[in-house]
């Protein structure tokens, strides 16, 4: 089949206002030392990645029904994401956060997600079957339809969940065939530490692969029809800013999957990019391309993927 779109997404769609403060948040009060806005969300931002390293990305969210001022759905466009088949409504609006960040990094993010979630139930197979990846995050528990019908049409559903819990993310995580996890969600979701046991303890027969990221550590992966775990050791690089390297990381992942690589290599693949992303300011402006990124896993020094030992 020949896919119109290979990565279709819906989920998080952000605009933060960060302000840089010079004093530590515990002072209390301290002055302000500069301030900008950045556009964001998990999703969002995946899609993005995907476009910039030359994929064909599509956001199927809600979006407002006045297309001329909405000014995220403009900014994904600008960017290269298709946004022709999002669903649009007149509530529909992106989350607004703001983010205080102190001298040295500690920052308190106050955020208002009192917005619709999810994406239109009336959104037709046709579309769906565009696409070879579905990317999703936890705000996908509002349209888990959506998901097992995007399952059912043999897509790949990439799932970034890193904060929902209870019955919805149960089903959620259970549609999904690549979980791609904060390790610490996962910790806390399996009530296990060591890496190679959540493996084994996220695992399911119907998982195509799970993989927790772990920042500068690098991932983990275990991947069907391989009896090796393996650990991909990041990169080591002067992080400017990190913000939106996961969101990066998802987006390089599934834009892989659309190559035909398998999920070790698609974690790779997505480590340079990630470790690419936080060598400049916000979550999208350093972004890389494809050559880029080719760039650096040609690199002498790249990391190798290592086995790890699976649980006795």
């Amino acid at each position: 089949m020949v896919h119109n779109l290979q990565v279709l997404g819906f989920g998080a769609l952000a605009i933060d206002d960060i302000i840089y403060v010079d004093r530590p948040l515990s002072a209390g009060k301290g002055k302000v030392t500069s301030r900008t806005q950045d556009h964001g969300g998990n999703v969002a931002t995946a899609l993005v990645a995907v476009a910039k390293l030359g994929g064909r990305a599509g956001f199927i969210g809600w979006l407002s029904d006045q297309p001329l001022t909405d000014i995220s759905a403009r900014e994904l466009e600008r960017h290269g994401v298709d946004i022709s088949f999002a669903p649009r409504r007149a509530d529909a609006r992106p989350i607004r956060s703001v983010i205080t960040v102190g001298p040295e990094g500690d920052r308190f993010i106050a955020y208002d997600d009192d917005v619709p979630h999810g994406t239109s139930e009336a959104l037709t197979d046709k579309i769906l079957a565009q696409a070879q990846v579905l990317l999703i995050d936890g705000y996908a528990t509002h349209a888990d339809t959506i998901v097992a019908r995007a399952r059912m049409l043999g897509l790949a559903v990439v799932a970034d969940i890193e904060w929902t819990v209870g019955p919805a993310t149960e089903r959620l995580m259970s549609l999904s065939n690549h979980l791609v996890l904060p390790l610490k969600f996962a910790q806390t979701y399996s009530c296990e530490t060591d890496p190679a046991l959540i493996l084994h303890e996220l695992w399911s027969d119907d998982r195509t692969a799970v993989v927790l990221t772990d920042g500068e550590r690098g991932s983990y992966v275990r991947q069907a029809g391989d009896a090796v775990y393996w650990h991909v050791p990041a990169y080591k690089v002067k992080a400017v800013d990190t913000t939106g390297a996961g969101d990066c990381f998802h987006g390089a992942y599934a834009f892989a999957l659309t190559q035909g690589k398998q999920p070790v290599d698609c974690a790779v693949y997505a480590t340079a990019a990630a470790a690419i992303s936080v060598t400049g300011p916000g979550g999208r402006i350093a972004l890389p391309d494809q050559s880029a990124c080719l760039a650096w896993l040609a690199r002498e020094n790249a990391p190798v993927p290592r086995p790890v030992v699976p649980p006795g």
